[in-house]
């Protein structure tokens, strides 16, 4: 028989991509499997020196953030890498400890210090801070302010025993209307809620009818949940402005998608901030 017909040769090779072609590609891959869609912004887990409340550490607002000093360099680099590009980032010391988030509270209009705040801490914040953000000192017994004071850039709830005079100074300085309030019953209401102009979340046992007035109060929508697997502190665990968030690296999945859908944090941009200010939103409270 005759012999048989030799075989094709085989097709030569494609040359091979260029390094970007090839992590395009490799991009592309990753979009198309199932639950791998990128979201524009997220809540990020950390923790400060194997401590998930990170909120005694740190403090976000629309237009800075402050970090302890000391701890791991990965915390302040949690933060720089996420929000440098947008506000500055200021390493602090309060009063001679690390307490940032649980001493002070600010918003984009600016920020309270306690009394016990040092003349060489009070001009580092001024010198880091926009100028637009008016930083001052506050002779408050209840000194723990971030405890007392819960706020975004129009609103604040504050502790029932707060001094009058400091009421009077959150209302001129950070240009917020003042409530005094509690949340489930506590009087800490920085500890127990956290709320940026977009959503909030607050302590899991916070009745309907609490959760209703508090979002009345606020003009926001809110959520009763927990952070760092089912702690109640959602103030300790958890800042946040109006385009990302921070949390405890304890903090399960379901949490985490708790925070970012009332946050509004998976469509959010910087970019997108109004840093106008708007006309007060609440006329009265019955």
């Amino acid at each position: 028989p005759p012999p048989p017909p030799p075989p094709f040769p085989p097709p030569p090779p494609p040359p091979p991509l260029p390094p970007s072609s090839r992590r395009s590609q490799r991009a592309e891959r990753r979009r198309d499997q199932p639950g791998s869609e990128r979201r524009t912004a997220m809540a990020t887990r950390l923790q400060f020196e194997n401590n998930s409340d990170i909120g005694v550490f740190s403090l976000l607002t629309n237009a800075y953030c402050l970090v302890a000093h000391g701890g791991s360099e990965n915390f302040y680099a949690a933060y720089e890498s996420e929000l440098a590009e947008h506000i500055p980032v200021c390493k602090v010391s309060v009063a001679g400890t690390r307490l940032a988030g649980r001493l002070c509270v600010g918003n984009k209009n600016g920020l309270l210090m306690p009394h016990t705040t040092t003349d060489q801490e009070l001009l580092h914040v001024r010198n880091s801070l926009p100028d637009s953000v008016v930083v001052q000192r506050v002779e408050e017994k209840l000194n723990a302010l971030g405890n007392c004071v819960a706020c975004n850039d129009y609103v604040s709830l504050v502790h029932p025993d707060l001094d009058r005079d400091t009421e009077e100074l959150l209302a001129d300085v950070l240009g917020v209307e003042v409530f005094r309030q509690t949340v489930a019953d506590n009087v800490v209401v920085g500890s127990y809620i956290r709320f940026t102009n977009q959503g909030g979340i607050c302590h899991p046992r916070t009745s309907v009818e609490d959760l209703d007035e508090l979002s009345s109060l606020l003009q926001v929508p809110l959520v009763a949940g927990t952070v760092n697997r089912g702690s109640d502190v959602v103030g300790t665990g958890l800042v946040a402005n109006d385009w990302c968030a921070f949390c405890g690296a304890d903090t399960t999945s379901p949490e985490l998608s708790v925070i970012e859908s009332v946050l509004k944090l998976r469509n959010a941009q910087p970019s997108a901030i109004v840093t106008d200010m708007r006309a007060s939103l609440i006329d009265s409270v019955s």
